[in-house]
């Protein structure tokens, strides 16, 4: 009962029941017994993370769900608590520097998504309150406030349109920020509203909210006085959604039915699920095979310790008596403290601070790609976009790379090209010479010379001036014309009213278009009555009645209209597989011919077709139509079914052609992509026949090429079941393509196996469905099977048909494949965001289908173009310098912390540090970590245009090359090799009992401080000889580093501090300086360290096409090369055995 109470004090009783009752203006209703307005949500969004009094416990406590975070924070914690060997601050100082550093970036970000946040909600409105207009900050808004919004406005919560200031009481919206489309919607007024808002008495019902954007049920009843309460249905069309923005319209006025949270807007929003790239993954890896060192290392010291103090009298020398305590202490938790201690020790060789490390060079290496010039368009004035900087690397991995069609590979510029009439093909040229603007270039073989009759074009062109949802936007006096309407009777043109066109797709602009090219020019719409100016230049008037809404199960819409002399008509217009079903068999075999050569020679068709209904035709889809549209419940199947009634028994009229021309340089991307060695598949919603010449002219098939179909076509037979047909094909492709194909060397494409035959595979959205979920699930990963490897087998694979869902499936099936092959999708529109959300990296293309896929994206680029430097140069880079980097840190905590080790075996075991804590402490956060930072960034082994001209180095990267088990273990023992090295050299050294000119020996500390000296220069060398892009930059910090770890040495060692008990190092760095043998071993032990290398360098001869001279150019930070830069491959210092370059 008091769950129950409290609900509905808060408002939650709302969810359980299916509707909601709204009151227009919070004014109650004549016939309600009593007003009790409902708690629903304010209107706040919520997009932030954190508060003020939750940003410490929430980030510290996310922090440490990383391991390597907690690992180091109960190292620090037994530091604390136990008797160890180092300072609590060695590991503690890092740690907190980590945590900062983190925190601080999470925090900002997180300001910024306050700052949006309050850039929304504290917004002004105008809201209608006692026939007075207020203003007031969005968040205030209640459900049931009256809102006035105008021109360019976005409104500020889910609105239903009451009032609009157009005569006909409509508006105009753009949605890109919520479904991407850029295009103007038209919307409705409730019918019947007073004028007078203020004496409106309304209730509405409608559902509780829910996030599909095209679909909203409701109904609105309408009080007036001594009246029956009127009853009008609430559809898609009288909605407006939060985030959309008015356009053409001066202003409206609207009642808030959804806000806050529960906008659909709101709750659509979805954080993106958290991609890892392939580098944490094997840093991980990494990580836990140096964790197994560091263990055996604490384990082998703690039972050597044990084992030399078992002898008599080591375990409690004269000079180092045991207090009663110690003697006291249990034995087995004395030896569980030793080795806590000696993990302690040693804990230096996992690197805490390569995380803060590899975190920068993310964020920072990002703006390169946000500074390159080379992505800037200059028709949009903007260049790339990253939004999310974990993945930089993950661009040089990429195995497969999924792309939509319309506005990717294409334009998305619609430009009507011709037309069908009855069988007989109208092709427009600019010219004046033709009777009437129409010429014939092809028809029926018995008929190549005639033309439709006059009749059957004029109905043809009615169709496409009336079956539409454009409206015209009349332009300024001072806008240039833009359309122009070819003459009538050999007459020159003649300018047309000044107008533009507004719809929803550039499709039916398009067609609109291609009607005034043929003297057929739509004046607009009025009060329901749509305008065309006919090839007399009479003005034809037409009735809308209804408008079947074009969706994408249907693939068509139609409308309604009544003539002057009362007939009705219904003109329909969708794609052929929608229409010729539902026309007369006969008229199907004249059209289809061209439909399918338009379609080959990469066309959009659609057909026309059109119906005269009678009364009770007509008088039964009202009826029918009205109380559809008033159902509270299964309104979209009720509908759906009422369309098809109507859309029956339909005639024929003939087919349009538009084209969609191919993106700037889309052939030669698709192209380098495939010499890269990645597979390239078209995942698009349109007709085969068009999607397959896209592919024919970006070279994705090419002439050579079988392809292998698997289409509702190829699986019709008499004989055989749908599903037994499609296991027969399986079969049959994967002998061809899997069994019978000679094995191909991994990374080899169509260039450099010509001797091949090369296979191109096709499926559709049916099929699809059918491999995917068969009737009996048993044969379900079977099919999968054979799909999926003869997919992988072919050069491209084209998915045409495919619903969003079909296309995020695909992804999904080859990312979770046999080796997890990284996988990338592209696309331009809110139907790609599926499959840009599920790929490992998403690309958005700044198109013209609005930024929904941009916003969803990792990367957003302004043209397809663009997509090969990003993954052939940027890619490539930011992979080797993040893989140098990763095994870089290990390899240099190696070698730091192997001498450490080896210093316990001449100690007794007893956890004497080697170094001191100051060294210790600032060896990963000062001395070495700002060159390979700078590494990282702006290192560039191979000039970006010889990255660019060979697209096969690509493949030398690839599959996460750098970061296998081979390089890994070269850099072990490199890092072994090197620590071995220092300590013995050292120690021979001090095999010289005088080593200064008095005769005085060096002490222990001295022997650390000697090996740390050549460490530090040995580590900060081998990273200089690495770097083959020097920058001011790289010489700044490198010998910068250098030099600041022998200032701080001296300054250490050179003034006592009265904050440290022990003051290990006075003056050790300056007398160890002072003794000529120290020098000549500090040098002689880095010049061994490194002579490896400089040998691998000298004897080794480079190879493949990257070793070229580099082309001089003008050096800068992160951009061209240096011209004294050597052009010796980096990568043959770690893979070069396993690489296969194409010479």
């Amino acid at each position: 009962m008091l769950r129950r109470r409290l609900n509905r004090l808060c408002g939650g009783d709302e969810n359980r029941v299916d509707s909601r009752t709204i009151y227009v203006g919070h004014r109650p209703c004549p016939d309600t017994e009593a007003f009790i307005p409902s708690k629903f949500c304010d209107n706040r969004i919520v997009s932030s993370k954190y508060t003020v009094w939750n940003f410490l416990p929430k980030n510290l406590f996310e922090q440490f769900r990383r391991i390597a975070n907690f690992y180091f924070l109960i190292i620090f914690l037994v530091q604390v608590i136990v008797d160890t060997p180092t300072s609590p601050v060695t590991s503690g100082l890092p740690l907190f520097f980590v945590i900062t550093v983190t925190a601080i970036k999470q925090g900002y970000e997180d300001c910024l998504r306050h700052k949006a946040d309050n850039e929304v909600n504290k917004y002004l409105v105008t809201v209608l309150e006692d026939g007075r207009s207020v203003k007031k900050e969005s968040e205030k808004i209640k459900v049931g406030d009256v809102v006035e919004v105008v021109e360019d406005e976005t409104f500020p919560c889910d609105l239903i349109l009451l009032e609009s200031s157009r005569e006909d009481g409509t508006c105009f919206v753009t949605t890109a920020s919520l479904d991407g489309e850029s295009n103007h919607k038209t919307h409705y007024t409730v019918q019947d509203t007073e004028k007078d808002l203020q004496a409106l008495t309304a209730t509405i019902e409608c559902e509780q909210p829910q996030p599909d954007l095209y679909k909203f049920v409701g109904r609105m009843h309408i009080y007036k006085a001594e009246q029956e309460p009127a009853v009008r249905s609430l559809g898609p069309e009288n909605l407006l959604l939060k985030g959309a923005t008015l356009k053409n319209t001066k202003k409206i006025y609207g009642v808030a039915v959804y806000t806050g949270m529960e906008t659909k807007m709101a709750l659509n929003y979805q954080g993106k699920s958290q991609k890892r790239s392939a580098v944490e993954k094997s840093i991980n890896a990494f990580l836990l095979v140096y964790l197994c060192i560091l263990i055996s290392k604490a384990v082998v010291c703690t039972t050597l310790k044990y084992v030399w103090q078992s002898k008599e009298g080591q375990d409690e020398p004269w000079y180092n008596q045991k207090t009663q305590k110690e003697k006291d202490t249990n034995m087995y938790l004395k030896m569980f403290t030793d080795f806590l201690s000696f993990m302690v020790l040693f804990n230096f060789i996992i690197p805490v601070s390569m995380y803060v490390t590899v975190e920068m060079q993310k964020f920072l290496g990002s703006f390169f790609i946000t500074w390159d010039k080379d992505f800037f368009d200059s028709e949009i004035q903007e260049g790339a976009l990253v939004n999310t900087s974990d993945l930089n690397e993950e661009l040089g991995q990429v195995e497969y790379v999924f792309t939509d069609k319309t506005g990717t590979l294409t334009q998305n510029n619609m430009e009507f090209i011709e037309c069908c009439i009855d069988g007989f093909q109208y092709k427009h040229r600019d010219t004046h010479s033709e009777v009437d603007g129409f010429t014939m270039t092809d028809g029926p073989m018995n008929k190549l010379h005639q033309k439709a009759g006059q009749e059957k074009e004029e109905l043809f062109l009615r169709a496409l001036c009336l079956c539409h949802t454009v409206q015209v936007k009349e332009a300024g006096s001072e806008e240039v014309l833009a359309d122009q309407v070819d003459g009538i009777d050999g007459m020159l043109p003649q300018l047309e009213e000044e107008r533009g066109f507004i719809a929803s797709s550039p499709d039916e602009i398009a067609l609109v278009k291609g009607a005034m090219k043929y003297g057929f020019t739509f004046l607009g719409l009025e009060s329901k009555s749509m305008k065309i100016k006919n090839r007399e230049n009479n003005i034809e008037e037409y009735k809308l009645l209804h408008v079947l809404n074009f969706d994408p199960v249907r693939r068509r819409m139609s409308v309604i209209v009544q003539t002057k002399s009362g007939e009705t008509l219904l003109f329909c217009k969708g794609a052929d597989s929608s229409i010729f079903p539902r026309v007369k068999p006969e008229e199907v075999d004249r059209i289809r011919m061209h439909v399918e050569r338009n379609a080959m020679e990469g066309y959009r068709t659609l057909c026309v077709a059109f119906k005269q209904l009678s009364a009770e035709e007509y008088a039964m889809a009202d009826t029918g139509l009205r109380e559809a549209r008033l159902a509270l419940q299964d309104r979209e199947e009720k509908l759906i079914a009422v369309y098809n009634q109507v859309e029956k028994g339909m005639s024929l009229i003939g087919a349009t052609a538009v084209e969609d021309r191919l993106q700037e340089e889309a052939a030669e991307t698709m192209e380098a992509l495939q010499g890269a060695g990645m597979k390239v598949w078209v995942l698009t919603g349109d007709k085969m026949e068009t999607a397959k010449s896209t592919c024919y002219a970006c070279r994705l098939f090419q002439r050579g090429t079988e392809l292998l179909e698997l289409t509702v076509r190829t699986l019709e037979d008499e004989r055989l079941k749908r599903e037994e047909k499609l296991y027969e094909l399986l079969q049959e492709y994967h002998r061809k393509a899997v069994q019978d194909a000679p094995p191909v060397k991994a990374g080899v494409t169509r260039s450099w196996s010509t001797a091949n035959q090369d296979y191109g595979f096709i499926i559709d959205g049916a099929t699809l469905s059918l491999v995917m979920n068969p009737q009996l699930e048993a044969d379900a990963s079977q099919y999968k099977s054979l799909f999926l490897q003869i997919c992988q087998n072919c050069t491209a694979v084209l998915c045409c048909r495919m619903a969003p869902l079909q296309k995020a499936q695909i992804v999904k099936m080859v990312k979770n494949s046999k080796g997890s092959p990284i996988t990338l999708s592209i696309g331009d529109g809110a139907n790609d965001v599926s499959m840009i959300l599920e790929a490992h990296v998403g690309i958005g293309i700044k198109g013209k289908e609005g930024r929904q896929a941009v916003r969803n994206s990792d990367y957003a680029i302004p043209k397809l173009k663009h997509l090969k430097k990003l993954l052939l140069a940027h890619g490539h880079l930011y992979y080797v310098r993040i893989a140098h980097l990763v095994q870089y840190f290990f390899y240099k905590n190696l070698c730091f912390i192997l001498p450490q080790f080896l210093y316990q075996f001449f100690c007794g075991c007893s956890q004497q540090p080697l170094y001191d804590a100051a060294y210790l402490t600032m060896y990963n956060i000062c001395f070495t970590s700002m060159p390979i930072l700078a590494y990282s960034l702006l290192e560039q082994h191979i000039d970006i245009a010889i990255l660019l001209d060979n697209a096969a180095l690509y493949r030398e990267i690839a599959n996460n090359a750098m970061l296998r088990w081979r390089p890994f273990l070269y850099w072990t023992v490199l890092g072994i090799f090197q620590g071995l090295l220092f300590f013995f050299g050292v120690r021979f050294l001090f095999s010289n009992p005088a080593l200064q000119e008095n005769g005085q020996v060096f002490g222990n500390w001295s022997y650390g401080t000697i090996v740390f000296t050549v460490l530090v220069f040995t580590v900060t060398l081998k990273l200089a000889m690495d770097t083959r892009h020097w920058t001011w930059i790289n010489h700044f910090v490198i010998w910068g580093s250098l030099a600041f770890y022998v200032f701080f040495s001296f300054f250490w060692g050179g003034i006592i501090w009265p904050f440290l008990k022990q003051q290990r190092l006075y003056f050790v760095f300056a007398n160890m300086l002072s003794s000529v043998s120290a020098w000549l071993v500090i040098i002689i032990l880095i010049l061994l360290s490194l002579l490896p290398e400089i040998l691998l360098v000298v004897l080794r001869k480079p190879r493949g096409p990257h070793s070229r001279q580099k082309k001089p150019s003008q050096s800068n930070v992160g951009g061209n090369q240096s011209s004294q830069s050597s052009a010796r491959p980096l990568l043959m210092r770690t893979f070069s055995d396993e690489s296969n370059p194409v010479i």
